[in-house]
C-alpha cells in the first residue's frame, strides 16, 4: 500500500531538487482536466517555485475545459506563484488540417491528427518554457509510459521530467484525495481528449487502469502463467496489454542509432 502522504513529500521535494539543480527557474504543464495533470501541477505548485499551468483547447469537448479551469481556480487559490496561460490551438489546428495530404482511410488518418494536437500542444509548451526557463512537467503515469504505451511519441510524451511516471493510475488517483483534488477531477472518466468526443481511455485500450494494471504486475514478475488459472476476462486483459506493450515498445526504448564500423573510417 502506497503511503500517499510520504509519497507527495518524496515527489515534490525531487521536483524541487532537480529544478534548482539544473539552473532552471520554475514549471509548464499543460492542464487538460483529467486527473494526471491535476496532481502533477499540484505537486510543482507545492515545491513553492514558479508554475505556469497552460490551457491549449483544440476542439475541446466543454466539460473539460471547465474541469481544467475550475482546477486552475483552485490551485491559485491555494498556492502562491502559479500563473495562467491560454493558448487557444483550434485554428492552428484547422489552418494544418487543411494542408496536410488526406491519405491512408478514415481510422489512420483520425489517429494521426490525434497524435497531431497532442504535439501542436508539446510545441507551445516548449515555446512558453523557452522563454521563462522552465522545465515541461509530464504528466504521464507508470501504465501509460512503460505498459501499453498510451500516449503520443513527442507529443504529451515530450517532456523534461515525469513526477508520476513510476506511479500506477490506481496510485495517481489516491494521491489526487490526499492532495485535496477537486471533486469533478477525481469523479471523471479518463480521456485522452484527443478526439474531440467523448471516448474514454478504456474505449480506446479495451481495458481499464487496474485490469492493466494487473497485466502489467503479472507480467513485470516474470513468473510463468497457467492459463487454465485465469479467467477468461484476465486472458483477454493479458492478450490486450501484451499486444499494445509490443506495438509500443519503440516509444520508450532508446532510439536505434546505426553504429559505423571501424574498419569503414580507416
Amino acid at each position: 500500500m502506497l503511503n500517499t502522504e510520504r509519497t507527495i513529500e518524496h515527489i515534490t521535494d525531487w521536483l524541487r531538487a532537480y529544478c534548482t539543480a539544473n539552473k532552471q527557474r520554475g514549471f509548464v504543464i499543460g492542464i487538460s482536466g483529467g486527473i494526471d495533470s491535476a496532481v502533477t501541477s499540484t505537486l510543482c505548485a507545492r515545491t513553492g517555485l514558479p508554475l505556469l499551468c497552460v490551457e491549449m483547447p483544440i476542439h475541446q469537448a466543454e466539460s473539460q475545459v471547465q474541469r481544467g479551469q475550475e482546477h486552475i481556480a483552485w490551485l491559485r487559490e491555494k498556492y502562491a506563484g502559479v500563473s495562467t496561460e491560454r493558448v487557444e490551438l483550434t485554428p492552428v489546428f484547422d489552418a494544418l488540417v487543411k494542408e496536410l495530404p488526406a491519405h491512408g482511410d478514415d481510422a489512420t488518418r483520425a489517429l494521426a491528427l490525434a497524435n497531431t494536437r497532442a504535439r501542436l500542444r508539446m510545441t507551445t509548451l516548449y515555446y512558453l518554457a523557452g522563454i521563462k526557463r522552465f522545465l515541461v512537467a509530464g504528466t504521464g503515469n507508470k501504465v501509460e509510459d512503460f505498459g501499453v504505451g498510451f500516449y503520443t511519441k513527442y507529443g504529451d510524451g515530450g517532456v523534461d521530467l515525469s513526477p508520476i511516471a513510476d506511479l500506477t493510475k490506481t496510485e495517481v488517483f489516491a494521491l489526487a484525495k490526499a492532495l485535496g483534488i477537486i471533486e469533478s477531477i477525481q469523479q471523471a472518466k479518463p480521456t485522452d481528449g484527443l478526439f474531440g468526443d467523448d471516448r474514454s481511455d478504456e474505449d480506446q485500450l479495451g481495458a481499464s487502469y487496474p485490469e492493466l494494471e494487473w497485466a502489467m504486475a503479472l507480467r513485470d514478475a516474470k513468473t510463468s502463467v497457467n492459463a487454465d488459472a485465469l479467467t477468461e476476462r484476465q486472458r483477454e486483459v493479458l492478450k490486450i496489454y501484451d499486444r499494445l506493450h509490443n506495438a509500443n515498445a519503440h516509444k520508450w526504448r532508446a532510439i536505434p542509432v546505426c553504429l559505423i564500423p571501424g574498419e569503414l573510417r580507416g
